[in-house]
């Protein structure tokens, strides 16, 4: 039997902005320490009797984020899969299953979202393994929080008969969200838990399962599989083939519908971080009862979530409050309303505004880029490119660019002139011309761009070459 984390990553969590943004969403961000959410789920693993390389799922968006995380970890993965467009759980696991049962026929997926909190591994390494256990004799096993108070914001899973003595059980059925009363009840009746998201299961069961009471997800994703290609780092499904597959969850597609589910009770604190509060109530606090990031002062202030990352918050008289700072957006909301930050993205969505996408510092697969300032028919940005990268050769139809050297070494294409650039020394690109910027050297290259012209959206961009495949 060979363990393969099959890791999810999806969503916005919009919940979590500004921190959280369409671009760099929630599993990316370093909340409880140094390492990303989706790094910690990486490394849940380690340890465990044959476990093996993960397998991420994720969108086009996010694919060199994934990488780069999953590299800073000294890991390999065994495939980043990418999907088209977002089809919700059930066909991102069929595309997983499928490359996992035809690389080997033991294979039992340990099946996990990238952006939840677990702290205590070996708890959790030891209910993987007692899934495992049932997931080979054909159960599809998810796992079950004991639950310790009336939570309205989680499903909840009834459990039914328990299996052969082995501490876990069948599942009766799953519950959506309750209201406090109902969500007491279960908590005091002892039958139900929370409902973590996780799954242990065989790939070829699951394949069984799919095509037994979803076989449309099953034929879409076995086409858009035998239809992809493999693209460096990472695995695409076709397109066309993809977008016929009906969007479904893995509960709704198969787990309440099949008669081999099971749960294994997980007796050990696990949050899913889907808003502010959920980060205060999982933080160290302090003797206030506050949780404080970066570079905040307080006076009379308690209960409250305090995170600064540009500038100083001085927070005075605050009770029960969340102060979010970033270098483009400031939250303020009270505690008991944190499920409400998403109405705040949804209004940036409708003026079409770029804070719920983007940070003011952009990452791209070559480095980073950093609005500095801007105006009518000009903007300044701050690049950093890093060793050994280039930027894709391109021309703009809109703007002309001026690039100075902070530190380090720049390539230079300008037309038919290919030349170095070192620091305190700048080029000029017209409009029109086709460049390219690439980093030969060992550190970090910074430049200082100032672009000029009428138009100067990210969208004026003509690529004929690029390394990272982004040529349409």
């Amino acid at each position: 039997m060979h363990y393969y984390p099959v890791i999810l990553s999806g969503g916005a969590g919009s919940r979590l902005w500004p921190a959280s943004r369409e671009f760099y969403p929630k599993p990316m961000l370093p909340m409880f320490g140094k390492h990303t959410l989706l790094q910690d789920t990486t490394t849940r693993l380690d340890g465990v009797d044959s476990v093996q390389s993960p397998l991420f799922v994720c969108n086009e968006e996010h694919r060199f984020l994934v990488a780069e995380q999953v590299r800073a970890l000294d890991k390999e993965a065994e495939a980043i899969m990418l999907e088209p467009e977002g089809r919700n759980t059930a066909p991102a696991l069929t595309l997983a299953a499928l490359h996992l049962a035809g690389k080997d026929p033991d294979a039992v997926m340990v099946v996990m979202p990238a952006d939840h909190v677990i702290p205590d591994r070996a708890s959790f390494t030891e209910t993987v393994e007692r899934g495992g256990e049932l997931a080979q004799k054909g159960y599809l096993v998810t796992f079950g929080v004991v639950a310790d108070k009336p939570e309205t914001g989680y499903g909840y899973i009834n459990r039914g008969k328990e299996i052969e003595d082995s501490g876990s059980f069948t599942v009766d059925r799953f519950v959506e969200k309750p209201d406090a009363t109902t969500a007491q009840g279960y908590v005091d009746s002892g039958d139900y838990y929370w409902n973590s998201g996780i799954f242990v299961m065989r790939a070829d069961r699951w394949l069984e399962e799919i095509g037994k009471y979803q076989p449309d997800i099953l034929a879409a994703c076995r086409v858009a599989m035998e239809h992809g290609k493999s693209d460096a780092d990472f695995l695409r499904a076709d397109k066309s083939a993809f977008l016929e597959s009906p969007s479904d969850s893995i509960d709704y597609a198969v787990m309440e519908k099949t008669d081999r589910a099971a749960v294994v009770p997980m007796e050990t604190h696990w949050s899913d971080v889907g808003s502010w509060s959920s980060i205060w109530e999982v933080s160290e606090r302090d003797e206030d009862g506050n949780v404080a990031r970066g570079d905040v002062l307080t006076h009379d202030t308690k209960n409250s979530l305090l995170m600064a990352d540009q500038r100083c918050i001085a927070a005075v008289g605050l009770d029960n409050m969340i102060v979010v700072e970033t270098a483009d957006a400031v939250l303020v909301a009270d505690k008991r309303n944190s499920q409400d930050v998403k109405s705040i993205v949804s209004q940036l969505k409708a003026s079409d505004r770029e804070e719920y996408r983007f940070h003011s510092r952009v990452y791209r697969p070559w480095g980073d880029y950093e609005g500095i300032d801007n105006g009518a028919r000009y903007q300044v940005k701050r690049l950093t490119v890093k060793p050994g990268a280039q930027l894709s050769l391109q021309m703009h139809h809109h703007r002309a660019e001026h690039w100075i050297v902070v530190s380090g070494t720049a390539k230079v294409t300008r037309g038919d002139d290919v030349f170095m650039l070192s620091e305190n020394e700048s080029t000029y690109i017209p409009l029109g011309t086709t460049h390219r910027l690439e980093n030969p050297g060992n550190i970090p290259l910074e430049i200082i761009e100032v672009q000029s012209g009428s138009y100067l959206g990210e969208d004026d961009i003509v690529r004929f070459e690029d390394v990272y495949n982004r040529v349409e």
